[in-house]
């Protein structure tokens, strides 16, 4: 595994160019870099890479919106008319001011999967602290949205129940099933993309021409795969933070 690593040039050239004026920054925070030209790892240059793409590439459609759609408008508004029908099926019509998150965090993990299979590249959901740092942002998220929706006490009655009899056994339960989302979902995420990176660049390392190319549209279609499944949960999880009592 550790042979099969490598330092890639994009990272390198990050590091390269903002390594020294952050490490300059951090000095005066109090903390020390002893290398500045490895101070920002893969994973983090991936994920702001993805980042740049996206909000390039949006903002420039925002920009060249025509009554008769091109094909990049056409993909996109295809997209989010995508997303927001899954809302409408798990959450209800109020479901719609949530498409700024679920078409965020979809998009994200999409080309985030998506970006490992060009070369030179990696996908910065490989990594569990990208995985995870999503699934957090879904947590709370949701977290907030049923208590701004019901209140801190309405809210925490998903914890306990309608029967106050029960309350003492549902509430363990409910708290730990709870912390065990953001583990599930950045887990499976994370071990979906890792194993299929690892997959293709052993057989790469192998022979690098034609025998990976089965392997990467397979990947393109469980890339594809793991970002519907998370934006799916993430509707469900919302859709059941913000049901009121009675209509559970």
């Amino acid at each position: 595994m550790e042979g099969l690593e490598h330092s890639l040039p994009i990272v390198d050239f990050f590091n390269f160019v903002l390594g020294r004026p952050l490490a300059a920054l951090l000095g005066l925070l109090g903390f020390q870099v002893k290398d500045p030209k490895h101070l920002l790892p893969d994973y983090l240059v991936m994920a702001l890479l993805v980042v740049i793409i996206l909000s390039v590439l949006l903002s420039l459609a925002g920009r060249r919106v025509k009554l008769v759609p091109d094909k990049m408008q056409a993909m996109l508004e295809s997209l989010l008319d995508f997303f927001e029908g899954l809302i409408l099926d798990t959450i209800g019509e109020p479901g719609k001011k949530y498409l700024p998150l679920v078409a965020t965090v979809g998009l994200f993990i999409m080309t985030s999967n998506l970006l490992g299979l060009i070369p030179g590249f990696m996908s910065p959901t490989s990594k569990l602290n990208v995985t995870l740092a999503c699934a957090l942002v879904v947590w709370l998220y949701y977290h907030w949205q049923g208590i701004k929706s019901q209140g801190l006490l309405g809210y925490l009655k998903h914890f306990t129940g309608p029967n106050p009899f029960l309350a003492p056994l549902l509430l363990p339960i409910e708290i730990i099933s709870h912390f065990s989302r953001p583990v599930s979902l950045s887990m499976r995420l994370f071990g979906n993309i890792f194993s299929e990176e690892l997959l293709i660049l052993i057989i790469a390392s192998i022979i690098p021409f034609f025998l990976p190319l089965p392997f990467m549209a397979i990947a393109i279609f469980t890339s594809v795969i793991q970002a519907y499944v998370f934006v799916l949960l993430t509707c469900i999880y919302i859709a059941g933070a913000i049901a009121h009592e009675e209509e559970h």
